[in-house]
C-alpha cells in the first residue's frame, strides 16, 4: 500500500467543510451545555422539592442514557409527535443537553467550594439574594470551574463524530462520504485522525494557559 497525496488533495475540500460543522457544533454545543447547566444547578439549591425534584429526575435520565440514543429519539421520534429540527439543531441541542447535566455537577462542585465566610459576609452586608449570587458568590465558582469545564468541550469534539446517525456530516461523515465515493479509505482517515488530535491538543493548552491565568 502507499500513500497517494492526490487522495489528501482531493479530500480536502470535502475536510474544511467538515470542519466547519464540527466547530459549529462544538461551539454551539458548549454555550448551550454551559448555559443550561448554570440553571441545572442553581435550580438544584432551590428550597422547594417540587423544583429540586424534577430537575434532578431529569438530569440524571439524561446522563444515564447513551447520546446516540437520544440522537436517535430526538431525530427520529419527536418527528412523529410533531416536533421537527434540522439534523444540525438536532446534533447540537442533543450535545447541549447532554453535557449539561455534567457541567450541572461542575457547577455545584465550584458553587460548594466558595467559602462559607463568603455567604456570611453577603449575609452581613444586608446584600439582597440575588446580589449575592451575581456579585459573590458565582464569580468566585466560575473562576474555580472554567478548566474543568473545558474539559468538556474536548469531550464533546470527540463526540461530534455520533452526528452522522442523524445525516449531519462533520469531518468523520464527510471522510466516509469521501471514501465510498472514491473507494479510498486510508488518507481521509487518517487526515481526520491527525485533526483531531491536533485539535484536542491545543484545546488542552488553551486550558492549561486560562488555569495557569485564573491562578495568578
Amino acid at each position: 500500500m502507499t500513500w497517494d497525496w492526490n487522495a489528501v488533495s482531493d479530500f480536502m475540500p470535502y475536510f474544511w467543510h467538515g470542519l466547519l460543522v464540527t466547530l459549529q457544533v462544538v461551539a454551539l454545543g458548549s454555550l448551550l451545555s454551559f448555559s443550561l447547566g448554570l440553571v441545572w444547578a442553581l435550580l438544584m439549591r432551590v428550597p422547594s422539592r417540587w423544583v429540586r425534584w424534577p430537575v434532578g429526575v431529569v438530569t440524571e435520565f439524561v446522563r444515564d442514557t447513551p447520546l446516540l440514543v437520544q440522537l436517535f429519539f430526538l431525530f427520529y421520534v419527536l418527528p412523529e409527535w410533531g416536533v421537527t429540527f434540522s439534523a444540525l439543531t438536532t446534533g447540537v441541542f442533543a450535545i447541549g443537553l447532554h453535557y449539561s447535566t455534567y457541567t450541572m455537577q461542575v457547577y455545584r462542585a465550584g458553587i460548594e467550594a466558595v467559602p462559607v465566610g463568603q455567604w456570611e459576609a453577603a449575609t452581613a452586608l444586608s446584600l439582597p439574594r440575588r446580589r449575592t449570587w451575581t456579585a459573590v458568590i458565582l464569580p468566585q465558582a466560575l473562576r474555580r470551574v472554567i478548566p474543568a469545564l473545558g474539559n468538556y468541550v474536548i469531550s464533546m469534539l470527540k463526540d461530534t463524530p455520533m452526528l452522522m446517525v442523524i445525516t449531519v456530516l462533520e469531518m468523520l461523515g464527510r471522510a466516509r462520504l469521501f471514501s465510498q465515493q472514491n473507494f479510498q479509505f486510508t488518507e481521509p482517515l487518517t487526515v481526520i485522525g491527525v485533526a483531531f488530535i491536533v485539535l484536542s491538543y491545543l484545546a488542552s493548552l488553551l486550558l492549561r494557559a486560562l488555569e495557569r491565568r485564573l491562578v495568578r
